[in-house]
């Protein structure tokens, strides 16, 4: 349990708890792993000589000489042992992702290979998938009723790039928008969130330059990385020891071989993992940065308008100045109910990639009424719609966090993250509770996203509910409820630091007023 006070450089409390896998635990889920891949080689083995039936993509028969396509781990791991649960993953809604969801009814007739609707939907399942973290995934309210004006004035989409035909006056109000949310001098609006890591790193860095990445980044950085040509080495996650150490060893000893000094270097962190619910050590990574004058790239992709007394993310969390930040990214499909992406900083910066970068030159302009949704939450959030709702949303998911949190680990599960995270990830480990913990939360109306290996270590599969300003305090006590009796169902609950619940207290006395004291 990592728990950091005023350290110098941390001007509030910051706990974080990763409680280790229990011995026993961990070699069951071995042995689970182990059995479901005998039973996968053996079907295998019948599928090869047609006494089962094969319905996984093979390659043709004039192909059979050559290097194979389909004969990878990750392949063998889907056809075996992700098709037996895949009937937890992809499921349609036909509803608006709002703290509540209409989903429909699928079944399969063939062990997941295929599914068929039954033609009813599930009305009213409570939403604990969804990024919607300040409730802004709605049908109705001022955001719908802006950006439906909006689409009968511009249309759906611009058909264009940002240089060419597609530049319309609401991206540049967006752009002046998002700087002044974040404190910085200017900013560039991207149409896609995965897009603006994976387009936009390799525009920053190239060969001879170094990137320090954390382990546990996101697919998109590691895009971004990988396509970039630099030089690329992985500290632990938000272990600042070993920042340094890569840092110092870097400046030392230089690029291989030639001894010469990197070009750059450039570190990427996340602000909330979305796997581990951690908030990034943001005061010792600047701290860092300044030391060994290098360059930092912040996605604030599940921080931005979840973290913050009023939303600007984990530099307004931990106190800290958006100039320490050289890039700072972030999405809009999370707490805005949007979609797009954007990257915040100095003005040359964005100037340099509104020339470099993919996503600016080749990739169409964001929706017009995507880019009026983004607008008014945003001004929702800065209370520039003169009303308090954007900062009663920020302080109610603050609440909804701390009493989700707690009542999850006096019940006796394993949390992992941050206390003030919105993702919650509760800990399920062996393979065959991904698929029952999930189907038994669908049965009593609860969706819950389960998340398995590659997202995760083999090992280490998890369920992980994303919290919402949205949600009532009669929701959560609902899904706690739920959660409490499919955890004994399965026996989930694996933690040996047990918390003894606190005292009654009002639900909503959890705020960053208490915090700070």
């Amino acid at each position: 349990n990592h728990i950091v006070h005023n350290g110098g450089l941390y001007k509030r409390p910051f706990n974080e708890d990763f409680e280790e896998t229990p011995m026993l635990v961990a070699v069951l889920t071995y042995v689970g792993y182990g059995v479901l891949t005998l039973f996968g080689y053996l079907r295998d083995f019948m599928r090869q000589w047609k006494i089962e039936k094969c319905q996984n993509a093979t390659e043709r028969e004039e192909q059979k000489d050559f290097v194979p396509l389909y004969q990878d781990f990750e392949n063998f791991y889907n056809r075996n042992l992700y098709m037996r649960i895949r009937d937890s993953w992809n499921r349609p809604i036909c509803s608006v992702p709002g703290a509540k969801v209409d989903m429909m009814e699928r079944v399969s007739h063939d062990y997941n290979w295929t599914f068929t609707y039954t033609g009813r939907v599930i009305k009213d399942i409570i939403n604990m998938g969804s990024y919607n973290y300040l409730g802004f995934a709605q049908k109705a309210g001022t955001c719908q009723e802006a950006a439906a004006k909006v689409l009968s004035q511009y249309g759906a989409g611009v058909c264009s790039t940002r240089q060419e035909m597609g530049n319309l006056d609401k991206h540049e109000e967006l752009e002046k928008l998002v700087a002044r949310f974040l404190g910085v001098e200017s900013a560039m609006a991207y149409g896609m969130g995965f897009a603006t890591n994976s387009m936009n790193i390799p525009a920053l860095v190239g060969k001879g330059c170094l990137i320090l990445s954390d382990e546990l980044n996101h697919a998109s950085l590691v895009l971004g990385a990988r396509l970039s040509g630099a030089t690329i080495r992985i500290f632990k996650h938000n272990n600042m020891q070993s920042l340094e150490k890569l840092l110092k060893d870097a400046i030392v000893h230089g690029q291989p071989r030639t001894r010469r000094p990197w070009k750059k270097i450039l570190i990427l962190v996340e602000g909330i993992y979305s796997m581990e619910g951690s908030i990034v050590r943001l005061p010792e990574v600047i701290a860092l940065k300044k030391k060994y004058k290098s360059y930092l790239y912040l996605d604030e992709a599940h921080s931005i308008g979840a973290l913050g007394p009023t939303g600007r993310g984990v530099v307004e969390y931990f106190g800290l100045s958006p100039e320490d930040v050289d890039v700072m990214m972030g999405t809009f499909t999370k707490s805005f109910g949007a979609a797009g992406g954007y990257i915040g900083g100095k003005k040359e910066l964005i100037d340099y990639l509104r020339t470099y970068s993919h996503s600016a030159v080749y990739a169409t302009s964001l929706s017009p009424p995507v880019v009026e949704q983004i607008i008014t939450s945003m001004k929702c959030i800065m209370g520039e719609d003169g009303t308090t709702v954007g900062k009663a949303r920020v302080q109610q998911l603050a609440e909804n966090t701390r009493y989700f949190r707690r009542r999850l680990k006096e019940m006796g599960f394993i949390i992992y993250g941050n206390e003030d995270s919105p993702v919650v990830p509760l800990m399920l480990y062996m393979p065959a509770k991904i698929g029952a913990f999930g189907r038994e939360m669908l049965k009593r109306n609860i969706g819950v996203v389960v998340v398995g290996f590659p997202a995760t270590p083999i090992i280490e599969s998890r369920a992980r509910f994303c919290l919402s300003a949205a949600h009532t305090k009669e929701m959560l006590d609902t899904a706690l409820k739920e959660i409490n009796e499919v955890g004994d169902l399965l026996q989930l609950k694996y933690s040996r630091h047990r918390l003894v619940p606190l005292l009654d207290r009002p639900f909503d006395e959890t705020t960053y007023e208490e915090t700070e004291d």
